[in-house]
């Protein structure tokens, strides 16, 4: 199938995509890597009047680290991430979780902010970017507002942006130099999007034992302190034993089904590796 015509404009900055975005309330969508929504506009899923390019837009790709963390622009791409453009010593996970989604190809093109806002439960940004407590930065074009990532996720492919707003970037805090993160997802091949999934940030330092389940057919479950899974915040080198009782309260309170296992199972082998 083709798509349904649309208009195209190539914004040059953040003011002018924002005028096109708020011009056309509700039948624009803004386009960079478009992976997702290229698929979509042939399939007649999305009809837009305009079609907005935001990947010239100088500040979406921009890259800063700082004493308190990392910035990331929206239209940095997961090859740009893969390949350590996006670095941060005691964040190797995000290149890790990069090189696992889909093919080399897809990489080049997609972006983090298009998959946040594309709130597919299945991916992988949302969850590993829970664990680490990430914040969206949103702009209409004269101000910007941070909301923690599990928040901006309003539910499956819906995401709390208004009518004349961006996805600017997202900001990682840094981790302490012990920190440890673990992500593992389970699909029936590699670099596919995951059935199931779980994150975890394990920080002594600041006591902070954070956990996710993604794949859940809605927002990420996000277990703001995972010892009680485990009894404790485990040492490194433990083997990783969930809390039985525990577990199944929090699979039946996710509506998920507690004989499958297999969300527990993906959280299980993300801790492991956030402990080896």
């Amino acid at each position: 199938m083709k798509p349904a015509r649309f208009e195209f404009a190539r914004a040059r900055n953040l003011g002018e995509a924002v005028t096109i975005l708020r011009q056309a309330p509700g039948s624009a969508k803004v386009i960079a890597g478009g992976q997702s929504l290229g698929p979509m506009l042939n399939l007649r899923l999305v009809r837009p009047s305009i079609l907005v390019d935001i990947t010239p837009i100088p500040e979406l790709t921009h890259i800063e680290e700082d004493t308190d963390g990392l910035v990331i622009g929206a239209c940095t791409t997961t090859s740009d991430i893969e390949d350590g453009r996006v670095r941060m010593d005691r964040l190797p996970i995000l290149a890790a979780v990069a090189a696992g989604i889909a093919y080399r190809a897809v990489r080049n093109r997609g972006t983090i902010g298009g998959s946040i806002c594309h709130a597919d439960p299945s991916g992988d940004w949302l969850p590993v970017l829970c664990a680490l407590a990430a914040e969206c930065i949103v702009t209409d074009g004269r101000q910007t507002r941070r909301v923690p990532i599990d928040q901006f996720m309003a539910g499956a492919f819906e995401v709390r942006l208004e009518t004349a707003e961006l996805l600017q970037a997202i900001r990682i805090p840094r981790p302490s130099r012990g920190a440890r993160c673990g992500y593992y997802k389970v699909c029936r091949k590699a670099g596919e999007f995951a059935l199931a999934s779980g994150a975890v940030l394990l920080d002594r330092e600041r006591e902070r034992f954070r956990a996710v389940m993604g794949a859940t057919q809605g927002r990420p479950i996000v277990i703001e302190d995972a010892g009680r899974l485990l009894g404790a915040i485990p040492q490194r080198g433990m083997a990783v034993r969930l809390h039985e009782e525990a577990t199944n309260e929090l699979l039946q309170g996710a509506g998920l089904p507690v004989n499958g296992r297999v969300h527990a199972t993906a959280l299980a082998r993300a801790a492991a590796q956030a402990m080896a």
